[in-house]
């Protein structure tokens, strides 16, 4: 099916809503992205313990979940615009509330109400963009999709950690909630697809059964991630290896490269010639963390992960909506979401419970545990009759 798709003569991609929903998607991407990096050690400021550190990504992972399949069936029943636009001002709100917060209580129901409106606004820019984007072109289209937040990714952690360092903490959310902002205006005059009322249905679950794998596998593989987001700041420093925000401009050069072409490979021969080199390389990436002890060790295992997890994510994520009615597109794109975030969260918490216990080195060699869970599930998984 999906090559017989490729075959076919191309349908139009670069429409203009196509673009203007890549183009909001990579500025809330860079407000996100610039966060990510310093918040482990502004919770160290306040006093926090590597503990609090990881519970600091996670419980924000956590409200995300929460909200995902609520956004899912809102944006089937009512819409994409409102819990678009919404989402993105409880996100700009809370990036600003930071600026004032001054223990580590407080900062953890913001970064819950924060969870909120992520939650929202990207699962609606992921819905909206499948809805713009050519079933033919599917893997193709969330593949360029992703290089805007790549392309966010390969300056946002660098950015933050340096503004950090120069000019402190209040400059970083500024700067965050200016790019936000930027992406509401982006985001007013798309052109939103209705929902078919008579595609409507009580009786309609808040999860989609089509995408039920690929969360599955991306849990375990973001697992992987959260560990990165979360220590290698830490990790790094206590390897005393200086400039570790390169690890993320070299991360996001090898999801450059690898997101177009396995999206590509993916509409041609299928989601397997995109997942299981990914996790391949995945499981290298963690290794090469776990014995480097110099920057470019670190900046090869941060390519290295790049190229895998550039193969994992559009192709799971094409694999979750391609086959479905549109009036399901939210719930699918909140049920791979939901398990994209679980995956960071059970990450952070677990590994920073880990660390506290047994260092920072040690939780990337176990990283390799939850890759090879995924590979297992998805091997297993393509046995089965039912598989495309």
């Amino acid at each position: 099916m999906e090559r017989d798709a490729g075959l076919q003569k191309k349908e139009p991609l670069w429409t203009r809503d196509y673009i203007l929903i890549s183009i909001a998607s990579l500025f809330i991407t860079l407000g996100f992205q610039m966060l990510l990096p310093i918040l482990p050690v502004f919770s160290a400021k306040l006093g926090g313990s590597d503990t609090w550190a990881g519970l600091v990504v996670g419980i924000f992972t956590i409200s995300s979940v929460i909200m995902r399949p609520i956004a899912g069936r809102l944006l089937d029943s009512y819409g994409r615009r409102g819990v678009y636009i919404i989402g993105l001002i409880v996100f700009l709100l809370c990036v600003m509330a930071y600026n004032w917060t001054s223990t580590i209580l407080v900062l953890l129901v913001i970064r819950f109400i924060h969870g909120f409106g992520w939650g929202a606004a990207s699962t609606s820019s992921s819905t909206i963009a499948s809805d713009v984007i050519p079933k033919s072109r599917l893997g193709e289209g969330m593949g360029y999709y992703g290089l805007t937040s790549t392309l966010a990714m390969a300056v946002a952690p660098a950015l933050g950690l340096g503004l950090q360092s120069q000019y402190g903490f209040n400059i970083v959310f500024y700067i965050s909630a200016a790019v936000v902002l930027i992406s509401i205006f982006i985001a007013l005059p798309i052109k939103y697809h209705k929902p078919d009322v008579q595609q409507k249905s009580g009786k309609a679950g808040i999860f989609e059964k089509s995408a039920i794998l690929p969360a599955i596998v991306v849990f375990f593989i973001t697992m992987t991630y959260g560990a990165i987001v979360s220590f290698i700041a830490l990790y790094s420093a206590q390897r005393q290896v200086e400039n570790i925000g390169l690890f993320f401009t070299v991360y996001a050069a090898a999801l450059l490269i690898s997101r177009p072409y396995f999206g590509r490979l993916t509409d041609k021969k299928g989601t397997s010639f995109a997942v299981l080199p990914g996790i391949v390389f995945v499981i290298i990436s963690m290794a090469l963390i776990y014995f480097a002890d110099s920057l470019i060790v670190f900046l090869i295992a941060g390519f290295v992960y790049g190229i895998g997890f550039g193969a994992i994510q559009p192709a799971l994520q094409a694999m979750s909506v391609r086959d479905i009615n549109p009036s399901r597109r939210g719930a699918a794109n909140a049920t791979f979401f939901l398990g994209f975030d679980l995956g960071i969260g059970a990450g952070s918490i677990t590994w920073g419970i880990i660390a506290e216990n047994a260092g920072y080195q040690i939780i990337y060699l176990l990283c390799i545990i939850p890759a090879v869970v995924a590979a297992f599930i998805y091997i297993k998984s393509i046995k089965q009759p039912k598989q495309n």
